[in-house]
């Protein structure tokens, strides 16, 4: 009988000593499932933090492609006009390609605050105003969610604007076209100039006239670039921060003009890929690459991207 009763005692004394061990394990298990959760979400965050240094040390690259006019005639296509059928291409292929259009509002706020962009950022310029922007372009935007930063030439907005003329061939955009892609949140307007778009033998674009003295020449451009940057300022709201040179012509001088008025950034007519730091110097003279309809999408961007 005492043999019986021993083997009893030790069974109870398993079976507590299992159940305290089960239990030990369980926390155990526990505790190192939450260390490793911890530890992981620690490893992400040094991961981020050594890609955010990364960034910080060699920038980030910022592709600008430069549209001009959007035409389905495709006689009137060229150099500086493509069809809305290739515009749409481009869109297809940014997008299967994970690029993502921003405006130069985010890309100042990444250089100026820190304040992060998508991982392949890229901007979508589209210089002159032509009203085919509105026409074609607009809609292509809302259609695949993508930003693009128009800059009009304001004296043309202003004429139709007056005239209430709306033609994809010749028109250009007006203050209702404008109002309304920029209240749609797909577009952002930079400054162009007022009326300083022309190229002949004394003009082209704001560069400096053969003969003219610095201080008239100076006068001459801000004046204009002013009242194209209150114009846009008090029919839009807010007041652009880029400026955007016609032909991408410019003196010795100019650029210590446009700083002067207060223009955070500026686009010129070079055909390279940008990239992006934490100096605000690098917003100055952005290079663009001029889209022709002379190639398809993927030759295109491949081209410039180099993937």
């Amino acid at each position: 009988f005492g043999k019986e009763v021993y083997q009893i005692r030790r069974d109870v004394r398993m079976f507590y000593s299992f159940k305290f061990t089960k239990k030990v394990f369980v926390v155990m298990c526990t505790c190192f499932l939450i260390g490793l959760a911890a530890g992981g979400f620690g490893i992400h965050k040094a991961v981020t933090a050594v890609q955010a240094d990364k960034e910080l040390e060699q920038g980030i690259q910022l592709p600008i492609i430069m549209y001009h006019g959007i035409l389905k005639d495709t006689k009137r296509q060229g150099k500086y006009v493509i069809s809305p059928e290739l515009l749409e291409s481009d869109m297809k292929y940014l997008k299967e390609n994970g690029y993502t259009p921003v405006f130069m509002q985010d890309v100042i706020d990444y250089v100026k605050n820190g304040t992060p962009l998508p991982e392949k950022p890229i901007i979508l310029s589209f210089d002159d105003g032509y009203y085919n922007n509105y026409a074609y372009a607009f809609p292509l935007a809302q259609q695949y969610d993508m930003k693009l930063v128009i800059a009009p030439i304001i004296a043309k907005t202003e004429e139709y604007s007056r005239a209430n003329e709306e033609n994809a061939n010749y028109g250009h955009i007006t203050w209702d076209n404008m109002k309304e892609m920029v209240d749609s949140g797909y577009v952002e307007i930079q400054n162009h100039t007022y009326n300083l778009h022309a190229s002949n033998q004394q003009q082209v674009g704001i560069k400096k006239r053969k003969g003219e003295s610095e201080s008239d020449y100076q006068a001459r451009i801000t004046q204009d670039i002013q009242t194209a940057q209150n114009s846009i300022t008090e029919n839009m709201g807010t007041a652009p921060t880029t400026f955007v040179y016609p032909f991408g012509a410019f003196s010795d001088t100019t650029e210590s003009y446009i700083r002067s008025m207060g223009f955070q950034a500026t686009f010129v007519c070079e055909s390279r890929t940008n990239i992006l730091t934490q100096n605000p110097e690098c917003l100055y003279g952005l290079g663009r690459y001029l889209r022709t309809n002379e190639t398809d999408s993927a030759a295109f961007f491949q081209n410039i991207l180099k993937q």
